[in-house]
């Protein structure tokens, strides 16, 4: 991912987009906000991927580590690139 994209853990499950949108603005323009949900539940899974236009605003969002939004203390780090699974198809004959 790129430097800009920051990872959003430890979010409490009741926390929205605009929340993180509040916590974060300050920090500069926020191009994109990804709070990651379950698929059956659209339940916050308790973290989320924003990003930033400019990597020296993504820099400076990361002074949010250790900091309270919607009730929890976050953690704030760079977002790394998905890796592909090296899980071996399911056979389903058995």
């Amino acid at each position: 991912m790129e430097k800009r994209t920051l990872y959003i853990g430890n979010l409490a499950y009741t926390a929205v987009e605009v929340d993180l949108e509040q916590a974060f603005e300050s920090f500069g323009d926020i191009e994109d906000i990804k709070l990651m949900r379950d698929r059956e539940t659209d339940r916050s899974r308790g973290f989320a991927f924003i990003t930033f236009e400019k990597d020296s605003e993504a820099e400076a969002a990361r002074a949010m580590d250790g900091k309270e939004v919607a009730g929890r203390p976050i953690k704030v780090n760079d977002a790394k690139q998905k890796q592909p699974s090296e899980r071996k198809p399911r056979s389903f004959n058995q």
